[in-house]
């Protein structure tokens, strides 16, 4: 994976000095859960996105599972969700014993709206959008959609961290909002999730709900025995200390590292906008949404399509680390496939971007140059894969 002396991986967490401060003074300390760096871990989050509530999680999963739980999902219940997107968009759905509706996206990878509406039935109760890598969906349509049919609606944010919608940020639109902090997102924890929301009454379910449904987070607060009760169904979703000591360091950072994104983004997007071998998507403009970059899809043209993997490879050979998002639309994974009997065709487009496309990075951990090389890396493995067609 060498290019003269160089490497670049698709992403890396960026952790510096000052993470490795606050995660050695919480160490040093006794308080390694329901202490103070979680509260100004939310705190902090909820100024970022302009939320009046924000709740840390273990996990995105865990902050939709817990969304759901908090708006009351039950058994027989339905909620559309996108057909391209991380499993777990789903996996929280079945969780709560309702059943996920799949339907197709658009080119962007968004969620279709139009195959949205058609899919509502009298047992639907929510849809999630998903801001897929980072571009906003469309937020008002969405809205329209959910008032005319009386249904919540779970954005889920997972990589779209600054993300804006009319201005809005991603998460606030709908009932709640839920982030993911994996390693390689737009900021990290290690593992973390955060839900943000407007509504108080959600917001503090959530927040029970996340420790067991105690009416008590810590012990101070449990002095007898009538003082500690058990008032909701509730999970071991906390976030530690540890990790919203990450994450408060990692949050004052985030305006950087989505500024770098962005030019990275750009310019490797300007550097194969007229190469004729890959179709770029989420290149257009967008003048009520602004996209926080995960990263670029790049999808093959058709005859290239079937050679994927050799191009992965030939990437590696060269030194660029690429990825896939996702490998396969989640109602073709072996799961919902053998669960609901989906086959290959019902989801084209979806089908299309994960069959056809890779992700190229876009990330802080890019160097100077970097951009440019990939640039001109891609272009020459695709050259060579197209030439020896």
């Amino acid at each position: 994976m060498t290019v003269g002396t160089t490497t670049i991986p698709f992403g890396r967490p960026m952790i510096g000095d000052e993470e490795r401060e606050a995660v050695a003074e919480v160490l040093a300390g006794t308080v390694l859960s329901h202490g103070p760096r979680g509260h100004q871990f939310e705190q902090a989050f909820a100024e970022f996105t302009g939320a009046e509530h924000a709740i840390a999680t273990a996990s995105c999963a865990a902050a939709l599972h817990l969304a759901y739980l908090g708006l009351g999902l039950e058994p027989g219940d339905e909620v559309i969700v996108p057909a391209q997107t991380h499993v777990a968009t789903a996996h929280v759905v079945v969780a709560c014993g309702a059943t996920p509706v799949f339907v197709d996206c658009d080119a962007t990878g968004n969620i279709d709206l139009d195959a949205a509406e058609a899919a509502v039935t009298t047992r639907t109760r929510a849809i999630s959008p998903v801001h897929y890598l980072g571009r906003p969906v469309d937020m008002e349509r969405v809205l329209t959609l959910a008032r005319k049919h009386d249904l919540f609606v779970v954005e889920d944010c997972a990589l779209a961290l600054g993300a804006t919608f009319d201005e809005v940020h991603v998460g606030l639109h709908g009932d709640v909002g839920c982030f993911s902090f994996y390693p390689v997102k737009h900021i990290t924890t290690g593992e973390g999730g955060m839900a943000i929301s407007r509504r108080p009454d959600v917001a503090e379910r959530i927040s029970k709900q996340r420790a067991f449904g105690i009416d008590k987070t810590v012990v101070a607060e449990r002095r007898n025995s009538s003082a500690y009760d058990v008032e909701l169904f509730g999970l071991n979703y906390r976030m530690g200390e540890l990790a919203a000591a990450l994450g408060v360091e990692q949050l004052k950072k985030a305006p950087e590292f989505i500024a770098r994104r962005k030019s990275n983004y750009e310019a490797i997007c300007f550097g194969l906008a007229d190469f004729p071998l890959l179709e770029l998507a989420d290149t257009g403009s967008y003048a009520r949404g602004m996209s926080t970059h995960y990263c670029i899809t790049a999808v093959l043209v058709e005859r290239l399509a079937p050679r994927r993997a050799d191009l992965i490879d030939l990437l590696k050979e060269r030194g660029l680390g690429v990825s896939i998002h996702y490998p396969r639309p989640v109602p073709l994974t072996s799961y919902y496939r053998d669960q609901r009997g989906f086959r290959p065709g019902q989801f084209p487009v979806a089908e299309r971007i994960s069959n056809d496309s890779i992700s190229i990075p876009v990330g802080p951990h890019l160097a100077d140059g970097d951009a440019e090389r990939i640039v001109s890396i891609v272009r020459d493995a695709v050259t060579e894969l197209d030439d020896g067609e």
